[in-house]
């Protein structure tokens, strides 16, 4: 099934809690399902993460041919930016183009996106950290994954899965996922910072850019100063430091 609405809760049980979030158009596999059923269980197939959805924000399936590139983007209900917009959705989000016209782009679920929003789906980014810094002032949200919310490891998984970079959900599991790097002073653009459950990314050897509860939003910090008040209000000491690809030989030239 695809998701029907901007955002959807993958929730840890029965009404339960948000885990994470998945983004309109976006696959959801369910595992029992029932069409009397107010939830359906099964997982994120990108990241095979597993919970329960609300079976309102589930819909039949529908090939997606892009993807949205920006922050956010209006659905417009005619080929005009000045028509009333009827919806919004969210960076990641996969949307099905029927059709093309001078700048407008026809949904197969109703409505219009502008060229400027979409990419194609089989588009990658060069740069994760680029695809955070684009996300910038984005609220905080636990369990957020998107441009209208989202937290530490949600800001690292959409980052690198727009580079075509396969990243679990959860910062333990991205902790141990990628290759360590021993020594702070090697920290490149790219690179993941860990304390004991946040996780944040290098723009450079010095700066930071993580989502967070201090900003209460995606934000660019130097790294010592987020190690200092880290340290001392939330999740202690720095637990270690990874590269989810090699990012030193001029990737980003």
């Amino acid at each position: 099934m695809r998701i029907s609405q901007p955002v959807a809760d993958l929730l840890d049980g029965p009404q339960g809690g948000r885990d994470k979030q998945l983004c309109f158009g976006q696959a959801f596999q369910t595992l029992d399902f029932d069409p009397g059923a107010k939830e359906h269980f099964g997982f994120d197939p990108s990241d095979g993460y597993v919970g329960y959805i609300l079976a309102n924000a589930v819909e039949r399936w529908v090939d997606p041919t892009h993807k949205i590139q920006v922050r956010s983007a209006h659905i417009y209900g005619q080929a005009s930016f000045k028509s009333r917009d009827i919806g919004s959705v969210s960076f990641g989000s996969h949307v099905a183009v029927v059709s093309s016209s001078d700048g407008y782009n026809a949904l197969a679920t109703g409505g219009f996106v502008m060229d400027q929003h979409i990419a194609p789906l089989h588009h990658r980014d060069t740069d994760p950290a680029a695809v955070a810094e684009a996300l910038v002032g984005t609220p905080y949200l636990w369990g957020g994954n998107s441009g209208f919310g989202i937290d530490c490891s949600g800001l690292v998984q959409t980052a690198l899965t727009a580079c075509g970079i396969a990243c679990p959900r959860d910062s333990d599991l991205q902790a141990s996922a990628f290759t360590p790097v021993a020594d702070r002073t090697t920290l490149v653009r790219g690179d993941l910072v860990f304390w004991q459950g946040h996780v944040g990314m290098m723009l450079d050897n010095t700066c930071l850019i993580h989502a967070n509860a201090h900003h209460m939003a995606v934000a660019v910090e130097p790294l010592d100063q987020a190690i200092h008040r880290i340290g001392r209000k939330e999740f202690g000491a720095v637990t270690g430091f990874a590269r989810p690809q090699d990012f030193s030989e001029g990737a980003f030239s």
